[in-house]
């Protein structure tokens, strides 16, 4: 284990299975996600005889999002926020979910190159009905995983894409039985692992050169539309009926 236990590690063959072991919390990302992520995610680039990577939630949820009480700690020199945000990596990451990925925890799926969900899957950007927005780059990175349409109905309604539908749209490769995500995912690895590793990364790096292009502008467009939304009133509100379980108040401003 890894980040205070908060994060499990286990090889497999080539293949290293990383799962964020927060049930309790519903996997909210906090400094000890973080840091085991980030921890986890280093091993992956820097050992030779890993040639693969999962990432999942365990057999619940994969992660409600961000801890709204202490958040997810700083970002690490090398993944940035949640230790995988902003990380330039060169080896394939799969993200097996059962349950909710939700916020933050759907932003940590979009940092992966394939998705398997089990049936019980949903994914979702719930920020606007806490009156924020998806700042782990979400709010861009989801209309070139999805339909421009489907990316705009998960932002502005806040409300949750179903596993189904997912592939339906291509967002999910492979759709799994209920419990039965982490070995979907594994077996997507072994057909990975089985291909030449070099040949693999210069693929991997291409593709994902066309699909996430330079992002600069598009962090400097979020990080300063997130400024604007942490100094209004309707933030506040939101925050507050989140914990307080009622409907917010919007006064928009």
């Amino acid at each position: 284990m890894t980040g205070d236990t908060a994060v499990e590690v286990e090889r497999r063959g080539r293949v290293l299975i990383v799962t964020m072991r927060r049930e309790e919390k519903r996997n909210a990302l906090n400094p000890a996600i973080t840091a085991g992520i980030d921890a986890a995610m280093n091993q992956l680039e820097d050992d030779p005889e890993l040639w693969c990577g999962i990432l999942t939630g365990g057999p619940t949820i994969f992660s409600a999002g961000a801890d709204l009480t202490i958040g997810p700690g700083d970002p690490t020199p090398r993944g940035g926020l949640v230790g995988l945000i902003r990380r330039q990596r060169s080896k394939p990451l799969i993200a097996a979910v059962e349950g909710l990925a939700l916020g933050g925890g759907l932003e940590l799926v979009f940092c992966c190159d394939l998705v398997v969900a089990s049936t019980t899957a949903a994914f979702g950007l719930p920020e606007v009905k806490r009156g924020l927005m998806p700042d782990f780059g979400g709010a861009f990175r989801v209309a070139r995983l999805l339909p421009p349409n489907v990316a705009r109905e998960l932002l502005l309604t806040g409300d949750r894409l179903s596993a189904e539908r997912a592939e339906r749209l291509g967002f999910v490769n492979v759709l799994a039985e209920p419990g039965g995500a982490i070995a979907a995912a594994i077996a997507l690895a072994e057909r990975i692992c089985v291909n030449a590793p070099l040949a693999v990364r210069e693929s991997l790096g291409i593709v994902n050169r066309v699909v996430t292009g330079d992002e600069a502008d598009l962090w400097e467009d979020t990080d300063a539309a997130h400024r604007r939304l942490l100094s209004t009133a309707d933030v506040a509100e939101g925050v507050a009926a989140f914990f307080a379980r009622r409907t917010p108040n919007w006064q928009g401003r």
